[in-house]
């Protein structure tokens, strides 16, 4: 597991991450879509399991969901569980804001 650090500190990574926005970033040689939901950062794959959709086209909802732009599956930002449609889970990351930005582990 790698660890990288997005931001220098909290203001910072905030700003970077507009509420309910999806920006995709390369950590070392993997893509990964971050988003947030008030506070609550997220980190999970890039494309959907089920069709390979662009994530980064979906729609993030106000409880912690990702909505995929192809068949409208949603899936828990957090976990990766399936809340709606029938594929295998979203990969997601550990990430934790500190004082020092925002902490991804992949």
């Amino acid at each position: 597991m790698k660890n990288f650090t997005l931001g220098k500190n909290k203001e910072q990574v905030m700003t970077m991450i507009p509420d309910r926005n999806i920006k995709v970033v390369l950590l070392g040689s993997t893509r990964i879509c971050i988003s947030r939901v008030g506070e609550f950062f997220y980190a999970f794959e890039t494309h959907c399991p089920h069709r390979k959709a662009e994530l980064k086209q979906g729609t993030v909802t106000s409880f912690g969901d990702i909505v995929c732009p192809l068949h409208e599956y949603r899936f828990d930002m957090k976990t990766g569980d399936v809340k709606s449609g029938s594929c295998g889970q979203l990969k997601t990351y550990q990430v934790e804001l500190t004082e020092d930005g925002l902490k991804i582990s992949i």
